[in-house]
């Protein structure tokens, strides 16, 4: 077994990029390069915008290439909790705001991407009954979902849902972004973060405006959201290609404690069990362990799966008091996202997108709505 290494880079080589050296000057300054980050490059370079986008490590490094590869509407809330949390004009707008951004995402990057639902199934009979209002509240909206009973269990198929390949993705976002104008630099931490530079540690990033779009060390770069975001490990494990089971669907149970999937090569994807040990996962040291590790083993037995484990893997992820994501302007032409509580594949997509708009157009109406309180 492979312990930290993700089963997504296999047969996969991630670009390089040259650290920050010197003085440079750009309009926007984009701190990550995960999916949000480098979503946010491209659509900076595409607006026309002089971009330079820079990250502490290489290419997608952090959660943007170690999640569980699922792609999900709304926000990390069920849409029908969502709607009490925030109103129901407002939930509307963001679950469809979600779903807008998916279909940018498949057509951006088609390859690495696959929309052909996702299961919320029920794991007894008051998830059971949850997931009927869940059900009930998409439909009344006219969102996309059908009722499941399959071989996979009870449940919803959120049809609009489905997975994708983040290393796949974010290789092709870099590609896009630098054949754009864009540049990016790697193995360059964001030591200061002020308004109009930030510090690394051989170089300045002078920019009219900046965008720290890091999830899980958000609080690292921007010491001002400490109070708003927690840092939060999530692990996952994933088998050798087996021909045991077929999932059609990848799925998420438990109220989104557990979530899984398998791969076209047939290899199985598995994460969750965090709400099993709370306290030891509020962390930022991201290190495996053999607790989680016993306990996804366990879960994949319960699906009769018995294949070899081969890689064992976790990611830091920001988690909100709220359970709403960060989008904020932290100071004088310094934005911030982040913060998705374990669902950022689009939300963080769809939110550096947003701050694009803004600074290109001086109004973005989804970053108003998601902005924070």
């Amino acid at each position: 077994m492979q312990i930290g290494q993700v089963i997504w880079d296999v047969e996969l080589t991630r670009p390089e990029f040259p650290e920050v050296s010197g003085q440079l000057d750009c309009d926007v300054c984009v701190i990550g390069l995960g999916g949000s980050g480098l979503t946010a490059t491209l659509a900076a370079a595409q607006q026309g915008l002089n971009v330079i986008a820079i990250d502490a490590d290489r290419l997608a490094a952090g959660a943007g290439g170690r999640n569980g590869g699922l792609l999900l509407a709304g926000i990390a809330d069920f849409y029908h909790n969502a709607k009490e949390m925030v109103g129901h004009d407002r939930a509307r707008k963001m679950y469809q705001a979600t779903l807008d951004e998916m279909d940018r995402m498949q057509a951006t990057v088609p390859d690495a991407v696959t929309r052909g639902g996702a299961l919320r199934l029920a794991h007894d009979e008051s998830e059971l009954a949850d997931c009927k209002k869940h059900f009930e509240a998409l439909i009344e909206d006219g969102f996309p979902a059908e009722w499941y009973e399959g071989p996979q269990g009870t449940g919803i198929n959120i049809t609009s849902d489905g997975v994708f390949h983040p290393t796949k993705r974010v290789i092709k976002l870099a590609q896009l972004a630098t054949e754009a104008g864009a540049r990016i630099f790697t193995h360059s931490p964001a030591l200061s973060v002020n308004s109009g530079e930030v510090i690394t540690p051989n170089g300045k990033v002078n920019a009219k405006n900046i965008l720290v779009a890091v999830d899980g060390n958000l609080h690292k770069v921007l010491p001002e959201l400490s109070d708003k975001v927690r840092p939060v490990r999530l692990q996952m494990i994933g088998t050798a290609p087996t021909n045991e089971v077929k999932f059609e669907y990848a799925v998420y149970v438990r109220d989104g404690w557990d979530y899984w999937q398998q791969l076209p090569n047939g290899r199985v994807a598995i994460g969750g069990g965090r709400d099993l040990s709370i306290e030891t996962e509020f962390t930022d040291v991201n290190e495996p362990t053999e607790f989680m590790r016993k306990y996804l083993i366990d879960r994949l037995d319960g699906l009769n799966v018995k294949a070899e484990i081969e890689y064992h893997w976790s990611a830091i992820v920001g988690y909100t008091h709220n359970d709403l994501p960060i989008a904020q302007i932290v100071k004088p032409n310094v934005y911030a996202v982040g913060g998705y509580c374990g669902t950022g594949n689009v939300i963080g997509a769809l939110l550096g997108r947003a701050v694009i708009e803004k600074i290109a157009t001086g109004h973005s109406e989804v970053f108003d709505t998601f902005a924070s309180a």
